[in-house]
């Protein structure tokens, strides 16, 4: 069966492009997004797992075609298949991923208009999108199953313990230029300070530019071993 890519369009809420300090309550903005629905869904009843994908900087915008140039949205306009939905929101190019609650607006939309397993939903994402990985486990801990961000970070004034009991598969390349590797190692090895559940992948002579790895089946077939207590769910 054809994949399936459903463009939905929406209007954006809210204020972009402020700092937001800890603590402070980030606006709700409702993002235009791709959605992508395995053949699963359609041949039957069962809930599926989500994955929520973020893109990095360069394709904030409002043009969806900007987010099938790497990356999840790359893969599936190639023909690639998935055995769970895939969700691609797309960030105003006035702000960040971590500086805006994206997050809240879109699993209610979601998880409304589609049979969405609420144990299994994961964050995955690459440079601007790894840091809204980390920001999005922090914002929303009882929801989130896992994240696996890439060549990402977290505003160090955030209490990273928090998280501690999600599972964290994370990438990093050892050359990047662009975003330290220090970002991640900071994060790992504060996790592991307070027994967290963090795994660190280290790409070796790597730059910033790791998409290869949304290629790779081992990162899927880990992120759906990871479930989310019931009691914790909506």
């Amino acid at each position: 069966m054809k994949n399936k890519l459903i463009y939905l369009i929406v209007l954006f809420i809210g204020i972009g492009g402020c700092i937001y300090p800890q603590n402070s309550v980030k606006p709700k903005i409702k993002c235009n997004y791709l959605l992508y629905q395995p053949k699963e869904y359609s041949n039957g009843t069962d809930s599926l797992p989500l994955v929520i994908y973020l893109h990095g900087g360069s394709q904030r915008g409002s043009d969806l075609n900007k987010l099938k140039t790497y990356g999840l949205p790359y893969l599936i306009d190639k023909g690639h298949n998935y055995n769970f939905i895939i969700a691609m929101p797309q960030c105003p190019d006035t702000t960040y991923w971590s500086r805006i609650n994206w997050f809240d607006l879109l699993y209610q939309e979601l998880t409304s208009k589609y049979r969405i397993d609420k144990n299994r939903i994961y964050v995955t994402g690459i440079s601007m999108g790894g840091y809204g990985s980390w920001h999005a486990a922090m914002d929303f801990p009882e929801i989130i199953a896992a994240i696996v961000p890439l060549c990402g970070g977290c505003n160090d004034s955030l209490d990273i313990c928090r998280i501690n009991k999600i599972p964290i598969w994370t990438f990093h390349g050892t050359a990047d230029t662009v975003v330290s590797i220090n970002e991640t190692e900071r994060l790992v090895n504060r996790l592991n300070s307070c027994d967290g559940n963090v795994t660190f992948t280290q790409v070796e002579n790597a730059g910033h530019d790791i998409t290869s790895l949304f290629e790779k089946q081992e990162i899927y077939d880990w992120l759906l071993k990871q479930r989310k207590n019931k009691r914790f769910c909506n």
